[in-house]
């Protein structure tokens, strides 16, 4: 399906799986369109259509069920300040000003119509984001509490009134949740929680128990308010990340700089960024240095010293330098942009566990229907049982049959763990992925770039006839202006001990053997071993100790001052600072690791070696992707990770990929996870998380169910009645939210 048969809406007061489920029904009848996505956490509604879809009428039909609805993207650009739409992230990464947000979409209700034609539609879904009692459901439920306690007043001093003031109590609330429920029943959905609980309350008010048909309706409604403050905690934990930008920066141009809106500046534009403000665009560095503090992007806690020509990221803290960025990205394609564009996609996609349950809802629900039923009719029937008796037991088992808490017990927990993940740098595309990743008993890593930092560093100069401090400024000076990354890891340690690099002169490259030069009048030359060879004799000890750094995977070059071995450098590409960490955290948790690179075998083994991991060197992407296909065959359930490119192949033949990198494209949209900020220990934080989550689901679903299970039994038996039947049903929901929001704090 083509993104021109798409059409993205912002849906406010979507609380629970229940309402993404009736809109869903409701929208998929409609002619024309051929598949629909609800996401409770993002609010929005995403359609494909044939091409004939109408987005009045899907709008309207949405409004229909209670909920304020607007188109996301373009149009949603220029709806009013109270649209649900003030927040757009539309399908193609459209998410125009996110450093405005007041997070209103959320729960959107206006478009341009009063409050009054909202009512008309039952519209009790108000916003969650400022205090409780202003939204719309707060507002309802306050209501329905005055009018249940002064009914209880009334009732002490006029008792012969008490049934009808209990009565108009109850109507109160009711009311609004009849409206929903009729149209819930006519747009598909029959089942739904409004269905139910209109039953229970007005059954009761048929066997005169107003007085607890009025309280159920305002406990209900406590429920839902409940819920909706968990939904939005949940909603807002990765719309937070749009705030990290700023609005404003400060544009160069012609050598004059002025303020300009953040969301205006263009790909290619030169911004100066002072020290102590956040970075309002991804850029690379033109010139200055400082500490980046990227925690609020990466989760990294320690500030990255960054210069000229190193990428940096919007929403991340320039320390203690001035800079001036050229920038790399849009505000709609900016690095927060992309994670919450992610993010939100991500929670549109069901694991396998939430299709299961919705499935199951499915079929429960109208079972609990039949059960109460049977309970309230059979025994007056067959074992003359009181008929009121038996129908109040039926009607609270109705009431304690509801399925929200069961719907919700997964989308909330997996929603809260991609959104924690997302705050730590660990980005998976979807509640599938999350729960795949915890399933993993094998992970096979590239080597450049994965396990190590990919660019090569000096790890040892070998002095002979010179000092190793001597050594390395010759080197360096024969290495000034070279983009080699061998000469480039050469100027760094210069750079890094403060070597004062001296001028040369003459200097030339010797295609495939090293480079030559004047400095301060020597002759030098740096050059491979095996260069070296043929200009000069090297002795046996210089030998043995260029061959003990080649065992080591190290790249050796020679320096000879006047035709006599001065001293040589080594290099090599080290292993990232947490790799032997990260590698043992998944060795501990019983999953395999092994390393497929291309490199040579010299070189992989003995960054196996140091490392502790099982080695294939020499393969061609094929190989990789050969490879992984086996491990997979031996029954293995493999996470490939690797930089996106040359590890494609194997990324899409693996279970699950995962990319390395800090926000580029590639890390966010190649594979089917991604960690920023490229810690080997971020894979097995993923992992973990996974497992966290799967645990949290198990306890949600034993929660929904015991407790119903529980309230079933004493209902039955006569201990227990429509009171304690609402509380089963609303305090599992909550229950179940705020259990899954523990996954929003890191373990």
């Amino acid at each position: 399906m083509s993104e021109g048969n798409q059409m993205r809406f912002r849906v406010g007061g979507m609380d629970c799986a229940s309402c993404a489920g009736k809109i869903e029904t409701a929208v998929r009848r409609m002619p024309g369109v051929e598949d629909v996505s609800v996401s409770v956490t993002a609010g929005t509604l995403l359609v494909s259509h044939d091409g004939s879809g109408d987005a009045t009428a899907i709008a309207g039909k949405v409004e229909g069920l209670g909920y304020a609805v607007a188109p996301a993207g373009e149009a949603a650009r220029t709806a009013p300040k109270t649209s649900c739409c003030a927040h757009d992230h539309d399908h193609k990464h459209d998410h125009g000003g996110h450093d405005q947000h007041d997070h209103a979409h959320a729960h959107g209700h206006g478009h341009g119509k009063s409050e009054a034609d909202l009512g008309l539609h039952g519209h009790d879904h108000g916003p969650m984001d400022g205090p409780w009692w202003k939204s719309k459901k707060g507002r309802l439920t306050i209501a329905s509490g005055v009018a249940l306690a002064l009914a209880y007043g009334l009732g002490h001093l006029v008792p012969a009134i008490a049934p009808y003031a209990f009565l108009l109590a109850m109507a109160v609330g009711l009311v609004p949740i009849a409206r929903r429920a009729v149209m819930a029943a006519l747009a598909g959905t029959p089942f739904s929680i409004e269905m139910l609980m209109t039953i229970a309350a007005i059954g009761a008010v048929i066997i005169n128990a107003t007085e607890e048909a009025a309280a159920v309706v305002f406990l209900f409604l406590v429920g839902e308010l409940l819920e909706g403050v968990a939904a939005g905690r949940a909603r807002a934990s990765i719309q937070s990340l749009g705030t990290l930008v700023p609005k404003t920066a400060l544009l160069e141009e012609n050598g004059v700089t002025r303020e300009v809106e953040a969301e205006t500046l263009a790909v290619g534009a030169t911004i100066l960024v002072r020290p102590g403000d956040r970075i309002p665009a991804d850029g690379v560095i033109l010139s200055g240095d400082s500490a980046i503090d990227e925690a609020p992007v990466t989760g990294e806690s320690t500030p990255k010293r960054k210069g000229v020509n190193e990428p940096v990221f919007a929403g991340t803290v320039n320390g203690d330098g001035a800079l001036r960025l050229r920038v790399t990205a849009a505000a709609a394609d900016n690095t927060i942009a992309r994670v919450i564009k992610l993010v939100e996609e991500a929670q549109e996609s069901k694991a396998p566990t939430e299709r299961f349950i919705d499935r199951f809802s499915r079929y429960y629900t109208p079972g609990v229907v039949v059960v109460a039923a049977l309970i309230a009719i059979l025994p007056p029937l067959l074992a003359g049982g009181i008929w009121s008796e038996w129908v109040y037991k039926g009607l609270a088992v109705l009431l304690i049959g509801c399925p929200c808490a069961l719907v919700i017990s997964t989308p909330a927990a997996i929603a809260a763990s991609l959104s924690s993940g997302a705050r730590r740098g660990l980005l998976m595309k979807g509640g599938a992925v999350l729960e795949g990743l915890g399933k993993l008993t094998a992970v096979a890593f590239d080597k450049t770039g994965t396990l190590t930092e990919g660019k090569p560093k000096v790890t040892d100069i070998v002095s002979t006839s010179l000092p190793q401090a001597e050594i390395l400024r010759l080197a360096a000076a024969l290495e000034t202006g070279s983009s080699h990354p061998l000469a480039l890891a050469i100027l760094d340690r210069a750079k890094a001990e403060g070597i004062a690099i001296p001028a040369a002169g003459n200097n030339k490259a010797l295609g495939g053997k090293g480079v030559a030069g004047t400095v301060e009048g020597q002759n030098l030359l740096l050059c491979s071993p095996r260069a070296a060879a043929d200009a000069v004799e090297i002795d046996a000890g210089s030998q043995a100790a260029i061959a003990a750094l080649n065992d080591a995977g190290k790249t050796v070059s020679l320096l000879l001052v006047d035709g006599k071995v001065a001293g040589a450098l080594a290099m090599r590409d080290e292993p990232r600072a947490d790799a032997l960490t990260g590698l043992k955290r998944l060795r501990d948790a019983g999953i395999r690791t092994i390393m497929l690179t291309g490199d040579n075998r010299r070189t992989a083994e003995a960054v196996g070696r140091a490392l502790d991991i099982e080695v294939r060197a020499e393969l061609l992407p094929q190989d990789k992707q050969r490879i992984v296909g086996e491990l997979r065959s031996e029954g293995l359930v493999v996470g490939k990770v690797g930089d996106g490119i040359n590890d494609a192949p194997a990324l899409a033949a693996a279970d699950i990929g995962i990319a390395m990198g800090g926000g580029t494209d590639v890390a966010l949209e190649t594979a089917d996870a991604a960690v920023l900020h490229g810690r080997v220990g971020d894979v097995a934080d993923m992992i973990a998380l996974s497992k966290r989550t799967m645990g949290n689901i198990g306890q949600n679903i034993t929660i929904a169910l015991g407790l119903k299970a529980v309230f079933l039994v004493t209902t039955v038996i006569g201990i227990t009645g429509l009171w304690p039947a609402i509380l089963a049903d609303t305090g599992a929901t909550v229950l179940v939210t705020l259990n899954a929001l523990r996954l929003l704090k890191t373990a």
